[in-house]
């Protein structure tokens, strides 16, 4: 294969490269693009294999990112996604770095933290564009010969040929201009000594750009004092390295408002029965909060977490193809359930079609959430079911979800089985049914339903003792009396 010379590198007047692309990364960033976003890179920042990069003297945070490059083989302008990928030669290895410690400077373009000399090597060998499926392509990324970065481009958010399509819009691509297609997640930050090496190859390993070695080393030239100097604070820390943890920074502070799912709450909560807190519900004029009308593949279980939301609206063709592929509204909300949560769907109370299938039901159950709750249909019916992790439902149907629905939005309040769920509310199901319980009221509910039950534990035994309801079922005068002494002589034993 052709190697990466230093006249391919002077060939391209253009380095364009892609903020988000990865699910990973999005997931790690917290936010996923609709549409793609890009920045400029200059061509003096293009180095080869092998080249040093220079951390900058007075910069702590050099980031590191494993990229595809795609190398522009014929001119592009204003091309169709069918035709896009005929424009590109060839794919090779990058590595987008930049220095966190000037992103202020420049906000938007990355001029600064991201221009650098040597700050985008490529290479070393080229992969022929006609000789690779774009949607099976493998990178990875080692830092200091540890796997950092290990994905594959099957589920981009924005496949290559789009990219180039989308860029060829507004602007012309020519022979030799190189775009940098995003990086997955575990980008993280490199220090004088450390060596990064990248490399792309085909999913099977049979075709490989090998591996693009850069090492970093320290400036010694201060920067003049005329421009904007390094500043590194806690956030672009967190940013650089990838999260809190990693960058060696103490957890953030809850910014949580009001009561949490505490495991002594969560414990009370779960000793009672959606009966009784159903009642004691109504006793504050709570009527509206029961989920209505849903079956549990787990009627046995008990159920008590945190909601979280996610919202189908009715399709529209025009509005599924930009909202319904790819690391949509659907895969993001479960790709992002955290232990013991439970994802709330707003299915219109729609059955012509599934809203959860097998595979993402699992990847929701391996991530711990307590449950799924939809008011729409179940494909995969059977091996939903099998799983311990309970699903609610409205029926089974074996219809893919785009028949019916776009995955639109998550973490809003939505509507589900006739009741409002919002983000943070308590769900709490057994085979009595669902019930919303707004967190601020969640400890003095439990408390009350808890005496509630051991009231009721006491007119049991009175009943099935042989004594008649009345002024019994609920306890009148002479009837509490009795109950305060039965209690007193529990407490004793």
């Amino acid at each position: 294969m052709e190697q990466v010379t230093d006249h391919i590198l002077a060939s391209a007047r253009k380095v364009i490269a892609v903020h988000i692309n990865y699910p990973s990364r999005a997931a790690q960033r917290g936010r996923t693009p609709a549409q793609p976003s890009y920045f400029l890179k200059p061509s003096s920042s293009l180095s080869l294999s092998g080249s040093p990069v220079e951390r900058p003297a007075g910069c702590e945070l050099l980031g590191y990112e494993g990229e595809i490059a795609l190398v522009i083989g014929k001119q592009a302008r204003r091309v169709g996604i069918e035709d896009a990928w005929s424009h590109v030669a060839a794919v090779t290895a990058s590595n987008d770095l930049g220095v966190y410690d000037l992103r202020y400077a420049d906000k938007g373009s990355n001029l600064r933290s991201k221009g650098g000399d040597g700050f985008t090597p490529v290479g070393p060998a080229l992969i022929p564009a006609d000789a690779v499926d774009p949607a099976n392509l493998r990178i990875r990324t080692w830092h200091n010969g540890e796997v950092v970065q290990d994905d594959t481009t099957a589920d981009l958010l924005f496949p290559f040929a789009r990219l180039v399509a989308d860029l060829s819009q507004l602007l012309t691509l020519e022979e030799g201009d190189l775009i940098l297609t995003g990086t997955p997640a575990g980008a993280s930050v490199a220090t004088p000594g450390d060596v990064l090496e990248v490399e792309v190859s085909t999913a099977d390993g049979r075709l490989s750009t090998g591996r693009l070695v850069t090492t970093v080393v320290e400036g010694t030239t201060p920067f003049a004092g005329f421009g904007a100097q390094p500043q590194a604070d806690d956030v672009q820390r967190e940013e650089a390295y990838g999260s809190r943890e990693a960058a060696g920074l103490a957890p953030e502070a809850s910014a949580a408002v009001g009561p949490v799912l505490s495991p002594e709450l969560k414990a009370k909560l779960e000793s009672v029965c959606t009966a009784t807190l159903s009642s004691q519900l109504r006793k504050r004029g709570l009527n509206n909060v029961s989920i209505d009308g849903l079956t549990s593949t787990r009627p046995d279980k008990r159920i008590v977490g945190l909601a979280r939301t996610l919202r189908y609206v009715p399709n529209r063709e025009d509005l599924f193809a930009t909202h319904g592929g790819g690391f949509n509204a659907q895969k993001r909300a479960i790709d992002s359930v955290n232990e013991g949560e439970i994802l709330v769907m707003e299915a219109r109370g729609e059955k012509g079609t599934g809203t959860i299938g097998d595979i993402l039901a699992l990847r929701a159950e391996v991530r711990g959430a307590a449950a799924i709750i939809t008011d729409g249909g179940v494909r995969d019916f059977s091996a939903v079911a099998a799983m311990e992790m309970p699903t609610y439902y409205s029926n089974p149907h074996p219809a893919v979800l785009g028949r019916r629905h776009i995955p639109w939005d998550t973490d809003i309040t939505i509507a589900c089985g006739g009741t409002t769920v919002q983000p943070g509310d308590i769900i709490v199901a057994d085979s009595d049914g669902i019930l919303v319980i707004p967190p601020a009221m969640a400890e003095e509910l439990a408390d009350d339903s808890i005496a509630q039950e051991r009231e009721e534990t006491f007119i049991a035994e009175m009943v099935q003792q042989g004594h008649s309801v009345d002024g019994l079922y609920p306890l009148g005068k002479d009837w509490r009396a009795k109950y305060e002494e039965w209690e007193a002589g529990k407490a004793r034993d």
